[in-house]
């Protein structure tokens, strides 16, 4: 028998499998399940292999309440599931299935009707699945409050009419990149799942603002909203957003280019407890909105305006006044921001005490006099300064000794090269530090 490396006698294994056996006479099953409860899925299967005994409460289904199966993905097959979910029937609570392949839709109807008490399942990423899958899990888990369907891409809007008829408890929804669902699914899905707090509908890029307008007037709850690349999204949409979900904390409209000021001016008068905002490629928007959202909006903590083109210093300003709470914060690609914004912002209310990361690549009119205005920010942990021209190593340098634990991305590209001499070719290197 070989054990840690070693071959053991046949008298050394006997005495293994006493002190084993004497472990299980001396630990009730009760204590021992419970000591199993805290172990892996590769654990468990190991203790499995030990004994008989340990066997059967090592595969006992209290064990097996939550299982993520995502280490295995490329092994996993549909029977995999279907054992599964008859050894662990009713004690299974959360099962992730994310990446996983393989699986289809009726490996998927015998688990839903095998474990009826789930309440969290992933399987973002597995591709096979279609609207069976969601047929199933509406008629047999009602106790469902977490589901992510990220990128399985032949759901349509009739599953998330299944799901509103047999999830009312449904809490979390992701449908990330799931192409084909249109303002109908949506409405299906907020008439019957009203309890909705997150939806992550990123990728979704048939949705329109009827769908703002649906999910405003039936889930007044919601706190998460992801609709990054849903370019058909308007101000309108937002409105609706704005006028139904006063709750909402988290939003991302990043890439839905046809947003202006309108949104966030609708931000700004209903939605006041917003903490993350994520409006990157947005580039209409201007230093007006931004003032109406950081008058209103005192709570916001993470922001991202990456090309946000339009943007000055004024808005940095209106952010250092208003948001005290403000922890991280890219300006990446906003091309109008000065070393004054800088200063405004590192000698602000949030400054010294919360911000944490600022990112501010391809910043071109930023100098080492932005790096001495941000000295005092003492929870300072990372600045990208990628392509920051103005940049220089010397100031980096002051900066890291007053803020020795920082992290400092910075890329130096070479400066416009002179003509060459003689028609031959020269080389410049280009050199990115991370201190």
């Amino acid at each position: 028998m070989m054990m840690n490396g070693s071959v053991r006698s046949r008298s050394e294994v006997s005495e293994y499998m006493e002190e084993e056996s004497l472990i299980c006479k001396r630990l009730p099953k009760e204590l021992i399940l419970r000591i199993f409860s805290h172990l892996d899925v590769v654990s468990l299967c190991r203790c499995a292999q030990v004994s008989k005994a340990w066997n059967i409460l090592a595969l006992d289904g209290s064990n097996w309440q939550r299982v993520d199966l995502f280490d295995f993905q490329v092994d996993i097959e549909s029977s995999v599931v279907e054992h599964l979910s008859r050894r662990c029937g009713g004690f299974l609570r959360q099962l992730s299935l994310r990446g996983c392949q393989s699986v289809q839709d009726r490996a998927l109807e015998i688990f839903a009707q095998n474990c009826r008490n789930i309440e969290s399942l992933c399987l973002a990423g597995c591709k096979k699945i279609t609207n069976g899958t969601c047929n199933s899990l509406g008629k047999f888990s009602h106790k469902l409050l977490w589901l992510d369907l990220g990128s399985c891409s032949l759901i349509t809007d009739n599953a998330l009419k299944a799901l509103s008829d047999g999830c009312p408890l449904l809490e979390y929804l992701s449908i990330a990149w799931c192409d084909q669902i249109t303002e109908n699914g949506i409405e299906a899905l907020a008439r019957g799942c009203n309890k909705l707090q997150v939806l992550i509908a990123k990728g979704c890029i048939l949705l329109t603002d009827r769908a703002l307008k649906h999910l405003a007037s039936y889930c007044p709850l919601v706190r998460t909203l992801n609709l990054h690349s849903c370019n058909n999204v308007t101000d309108d949409g937002i409105r609706h957003i704005s006028s139904g979900c006063h709750l909402l904390e988290s939003l991302c409209v990043s890439g839905c280019t046809h947003l202006t000021d309108g949104t966030l001016v609708a931000l700004g008068a209903g939605c006041y407890q917003l903490r993350t905002l994520e409006l990157a490629g947005c580039s209409q928007f201007t230093d007006n909105g931004f003032m109406v959202l950081a008058r209103n909006c005192h709570h916001l903590e993470r922001m991202d305006l990456e090309e946000c083109v339009l943007i000055t210093d004024a808005t940095l300003g209106h952010l250092a006044a208003h948001c005290p709470w403000l922890s991280k914060l890219s300006l990446s690609h906003c091309e109008l921001i000065t070393d004054e914004g800088i200063r405004q912002l590192g000698t602000g209310a949030c400054a010294p005490e919360h911000l944490e990361v600022l990112e501010l690549d391809n910043c071109p009119l930023i100098t080492d006099a932005s790096l001495e205005h941000l000295m005092g920010c003492q929870s300072l942990e990372r600045i990208e300064l990628y392509d920051c021209q103005l940049i220089t190593r010397a100031g980096i340098r002051r900066l890291r000794a007053q803020l020795p634990n920082i992290k400092v991305h910075a890329y130096f590209a070479p400066v416009t090269p002179p003509p060459s001499v003689g028609g031959g070719r020269q080389r410049y290197c280009r050199c990115c530090v991370i201190l």
